[in-house]
């Protein structure tokens, strides 16, 4: 794998996993502690906020699957694969029902009780997890190949 290839993904993955954690871990988290923001406000924000961070979040993957094509670690694409098939799942099934749900709030009724919240959550724990692991093996790979030289 060429050594742009290995930096790009590598600057892809802890990108991404700031990215992550500031917005889902902690921006999100947090708003919903602001005494001032009523909850449908709360969560209209957080309905824009994901969605312009899901379109983030497919570029990002999409980058990741072509800086991957044609290597030989399997690892590589397997990890790859997995977190762009996270956020498929998260962009065509999770973010639209997860907007039904919050319109539902904001027309004044109460939507029925729901696990969806919490497979977004896991399905982004699963995400940063692998993002972490993507870059410490590419930091390793990187390393063995300045011990090699």
């Amino acid at each position: 794998m060429r050594n742009f290839n290995i930096l790009s993904l590598l600057l892809l993955a802890v990108l991404w996993t700031g990215l992550l954690l500031g917005i889902s871990f902690l921006a999100t988290p947090v708003k919903f502690l602001a005494p001032s923001l009523s909850l449908p406000v709360a969560l209209d924000v957080g309905r824009q906020t994901f969605m312009v961070f899901n379109w983030v979040e497919v570029v990002l993957a999409l980058l990741l699957v072509v800086l991957t094509v044609g290597t030989a670690r399997r690892w590589l694409q397997a990890t790859v694969v997995i977190i762009a098939l996270i956020v498929a799942m998260q962009t065509i099934w999770l973010l639209p029902v997860l907007d039904v749900r919050v319109q539902v709030i904001l027309d004044g009724s109460t939507p029925p009780s729901s696990s969806l919240h919490m497979i977004y959550i896991v399905a982004d724990a699963l995400k940063l997890t692998l993002l972490g692991i993507l870059a410490w093996r590419i930091c390793h790979l990187i390393n063995q190949s300045l011990t090699i030289k």
